[in-house]
């Protein structure tokens, strides 16, 4: 099978996208599948790279290269050169629905959601629809809509003081990986929070800070989803960061967490509700926060294509299965094969 594994990217999360290709890349097994690096440029063109472009220090530097080294793959032509498209891409354009858009179209089979769960994991608002209807728990949240604001800001800030209190998180609806995040301490510090967000999106959300363990967790299927063994994520500051997410060396992961059995037992159900909600297919990595008290999960967001650089909590939980990356990856190729009616086997437990 010819594996064309995508990253790059026009997104702000495309660095980490050129890590997660390159673990990618590194874990196939070449003696099962041809593997074929595909690079996304910040324009959205897609380039057959040499194996020396894909070990460059950013993205930067591989786009200083392409006209020279690589070579160019126009859409209409991409089923010709590959069976399936491995997306090692995040974030806006890449991982939002548009790009799957295009590979069924083209009949391409691909890992991750498809279009419908690929577009709600990007939309931080939307979604919280969908888990509300579930019976599933969330942060309590305010919209900020950019017209609006520039309107009546003080409107906005009074309710975020009155309805949420401080701390705060404000983050862009549709952006992942921590990106345009801030923790807003007291009511002087909202301004620069929300003008800094709508940088990102013309719609905001402002949650209320939860003081409380955050937890991650991989779910793997279709039709008859599972949960790995969730992660606890400590973090440093005001939040987890991308550094302590993906990078070696700066994370702090705690497979499983540090609650009762029957606990984790719980969170596991309730991260299958909210991936089910989501219509989520192949795998997910769902983040959340859990209350040791209430012994309640609260989900902050799924991320449909989640990160998966050497380091990340994906491995961790995948190990606890029994998986390497490289099993992990196969696992994943075969769920999309079925999910896209490619392979006649049927889906099964880990």
């Amino acid at each position: 099978m010819r594996i064309g594994v995508l990253f790059g990217g026009p997104s702000s999360e495309r660095e980490i996208s050129l890590e997660s290709g390159r673990h990618i890349y590194n874990s196939l097994d070449s003696g099962k599948y041809e593997i074929i690096p595909i690079y996304v440029s910040y324009r959205l063109k897609l380039y057959e790279i040499p194996e020396r472009l894909l070990w460059m220090n950013a993205t930067a530097d591989i786009e200083k290269c392409l006209e020279a080294e690589g070579k160019r793959i126009y859409f209409e032509d991409l089923k010709k050169l590959v069976d399936f498209c491995f997306l090692g891409l995040h974030g806006k354009y890449v991982e939002d629905g548009a790009l799957q858009g295009l590979l069924e179209v083209l009949e391409i089979p691909y890992n991750g959601p498809r279009i419908i769960g690929a577009a709600i994991g990007m939309d931080k608002i939307f979604q919280k629809q969908l888990l509300k209807a579930a019976g599933l728990h969330y942060p309590p949240q305010i919209i900020v809509r950019k017209n609006d604001y520039a309107e009546d800001p003080a409107k906005s800030e009074n309710a975020i003081e009155k309805e949420l209190g401080f701390p705060c998180v404000v983050k862009p609806s549709n952006e992942g990986c921590s990106t345009g995040i801030s923790k807003v301490n007291k009511r002087s510090e909202i301004k620069a929070a929300i003008e800094g967000a709508l940088q990102w999106s013309n719609e905001v959300l402002v949650e209320k800070f939860m003081d409380m363990m955050e937890v991650t967790c991989v779910i793997l299927g279709n039709e008859h989803p599972i949960a790995l063994l969730p992660t606890e994520t400590p973090f440093k500051g005001d939040f987890l960061t991308v550094e302590e997410k993906f990078l070696p060396g700066d994370a702090q992961m705690i497979t499983p967490p540090r609650v009762p059995e029957e606990d984790v037992k719980t969170m596991q159900s309730e991260f299958v509700k909210a991936y089910k909600a989501m219509n989520l297919r192949v795998y997910a990595r769902i983040d959340g926060f859990w209350d040791t008290k209430e012994r309640k999960l609260y989900i902050n967001e799924p991320n449909t294509l989640p990160g998966v650089t050497p380091s990340t909590m994906v491995f961790h939980q995948a190990a606890e299965a029994g998986m390497s990356p490289g099993g992990f990856f196969d696992k994943l190729i075969e769920l999309a094969l079925i999910e896209h009616g490619v392979s006649a086997k049927q889906e099964a437990l880990i």
